[in-house]
């Protein structure tokens, strides 16, 4: 049975120093983080992706770090992630075809007060922004040890774009059951943003105590199974 992993990724307080936005309806702006590290090709900036008005503006030249990359997103074309952290590539090398590699960021809440719904925080929380349902896995030994025609199915990934190929693990997505979520899904309660609602608290392996927006969070096949149906239904039938 398919099994959840929700890794937390995109722009935040620290990189660039601004979290993207989330609004009244859920719907949001994916922002990722700048690019660290030297190119083996030029990358395109947050200008240059009509990003800049989301992040500082000292920010708006900096090249971006498309990871994850969801197809149809930012003038991306696959579903591609890489990790080097060993907390992160962990679980991630565990994950087998079926199983889910959900991504959460912390947003700001913007819009009117009075327009918002009614489960979203007040100020900013941990949200769901999109899920690959994983077709491969390759840790970064076996990547750099395949075949020409494997490697080329990660081609586009922000690591192996890096001059030097940084990533222990590479995860790509099947085109079938990837996608980045039309609303956020609350991972915070309406209380507060550093609140863990049930999702977290009650599904996943994390207790929800201390900063749990910054951990991986782990979902067994049961706890799949229910998460899927959540994020299927409508933002009006989320319990959280």
């Amino acid at each position: 049975m398919s099994r959840a992993v929700a890794i937390n990724v995109a722009a935040n307080t620290n990189l660039p120093g601004r979290r993207g936005p989330v609004y009244p309806d859920g719907r949001f702006v994916y922002v990722p983080i700048p690019e660290r590290e030297p190119t083996g090709e030029p990358v395109p900036t947050y200008a240059d992706l009509g990003l800049a008005g989301y992040v500082p503006d000292d920010a708006a030249d900096l090249p971006v770090h498309l990871d994850p990359e969801f197809a149809g997103v930012l003038g991306r074309e696959a579903y591609t992630y890489g990790d080097p952290h060993g907390v992160k590539a962990g679980p991630l090398s565990r994950l087998e075809p079926g199983d889910s590699l959900l991504f959460y960021a912390t947003l700001t809440v913007g819009g009117p007060e009075s327009a918002r719904a009614d489960w979203l925080p007040p100020d900013w929380g941990a949200f769901l922004i999109g899920e690959f349902r994983v077709a491969e896995v390759l840790t970064g030994e076996e990547y750099r040890d395949a075949e020409p025609e494997t490697r080329s199915r990660f081609a586009s990934n922000a690591h192996v774009r890096r001059e030097s190929f940084d990533a222990a693990v590479l995860v790509r997505g099947d085109p079938d059951g990837s996608r980045p979520f039309e609303r956020a899904v609350p991972l915070s309660t309406p209380a507060r943003g550093s609140e863990a609602n049930r999702l977290v608290a009650d599904l996943s392996n994390d207790s929800g105590r201390g900063p749990w927006w910054r951990r991986v969070l782990r979902f067994d096949a049961d706890a799949t199974a229910t998460l899927r149906d959540l994020i299927g239904s409508t933002p009006t039938d989320w319990s959280v």
